[in-house]
């Protein structure tokens, strides 16, 4: 085995080892330092390091062994180096700090020269957006105001109206029903507007209020239908000997109580309630289309209608085509039977 023995002693009494087969005099004086001391089988905890060897100066930091100086950094004390970082950034912070500051980073910022007044007009102007893009910014604002305004307003004709007048209408049906039970209202003239009867369509399950005239804002609208009560368009009561009783109302918005009428068939039962009777009328014909001055519909014995002579009949008038006003669709019907209140509801109710 190899092992280590006395050499030779140093200028300071000390004695240096070497191994068999190494170099007796390149090694460290004291390379017995080199080789810490054994662990302490006791306990693990940390130690204080030995003091370095002659020569070396202090320890380290812990970031690690000291080198030379950077490149560039200049030599003497505190007072030389302060000098040199003035040189690079100018007496009061010059444009160096400024670029490091612009930039964010440590590069140095390249020379930049102030613009000149017309240069910095043009680089303004170039920011600018032309005036077509501005043009066709104002334009598409305006198409998208419009069409969101639109759409309201077709919710509020579509959905809304109908909300209302239906909410209207069952007030005005339950209102006069009352007034019928507690003898508050008798039969006889109706002022404009004035609920007087209820208008039963079985088949397309329709119940509503018949006002006296056909105003838009005073019945219509209201989701009332409306009696043509009014000359030059007066037009008989149900109880009448003989006539035609006249009704109008909305096909779309407003609660359209007339929009599936012209699914009725002939046969089809249409029912009248008033304070003390039930007037049952069947649908005889129809006129699909036909001008709003075609005011002959509502003549006492109706051209085109099928009805031969004198007799009770029923008209129903409202808008065609659909969401317009452009004709009107003609509805008769002939009165089947006179039912008072007092027998209960006739068969076409029942069923």
């Amino acid at each position: 085995m190899t092992a280590l023995r006395p050499e030779r002693e140093d200028s300071y009494g000390a004695a240096s080892y070497e191994s068999f087969g190494g170099d007796p005099y390149g090694g460290d004086p004291y390379a017995e330092q080199a080789y810490p001391p054994p662990a302490d089988e006791e306990t693990v905890a940390l130690r204080i390091p030995p003091p370095a060897a002659f020569g070396r100066g202090p320890a380290p930091a812990s970031g690690g062994p000291a080198g030379p100086p950077p490149p560039g950094t200049p030599a003497g004390g505190r007072a030389a180096r302060r000098k040199a970082a003035k040189g690079r950034r100018g007496r009061h912070g010059g444009p160096g700090e400024a670029s490091e500051s612009h930039n964010g980073s440590d590069a140095p910022a390249q020379d930049e020269r102030p613009l000149s007044r017309v240069e910095a007009r043009r680089r303004e102007r170039a920011r600018k957006p032309s005036p077509a893009v501005v043009a066709s910014r104002a334009v598409g604002e305006v198409f998208i105001t419009t069409g969101v305004l639109m759409l309201l307003f077709v919710t509020y004709q579509l959905w809304w109206t109908n909300v209302r007048a239906h909410a209207q209408a069952d007030r005005e049906a339950s209102s006069l029903q009352d007034d019928w039970a507690s003898g508050k209202r008798a039969p006889g003239a109706f002022s404009p507007g004035q609920g007087f009867a209820i208008l039963h369509i079985p088949k397309l399950d329709v119940v509503v209020p018949i006002a006296e005239g056909v105003s838009n804002k005073k019945v219509l609208d209201k989701g009332m239908v409306g009696h043509y009560g009014e000359a030059p368009l007066a037009t008989a009561m149900p109880d009448a000997k003989t006539g035609n009783f006249g009704l109008a109302g909305h096909r779309n918005t407003h609660g359209e109580p007339f929009r599936y009428i012209n699914r009725l068939q002939a046969g089809d039962a249409i029912v009248v309630e008033t304070q003390n009777e039930y007037f049952v009328y069947k649908m005889t014909s129809t006129l699909p289309v036909t001008a709003p001055s075609n005011t002959s519909v509502l003549d006492p014995v109706p051209p085109g209608s099928g009805l031969t002579g004198p007799g009770r009949y029923i008209t129903l008038t409202t808008c065609t085509p659909e969401f317009t006003s452009k004709y009107r669709l003609i509805v008769w019907g002939k009165m089947v039977e006179e039912r008072p209140r007092s027998k209960g509801k006739p068969d076409a109710l029942v069923e």
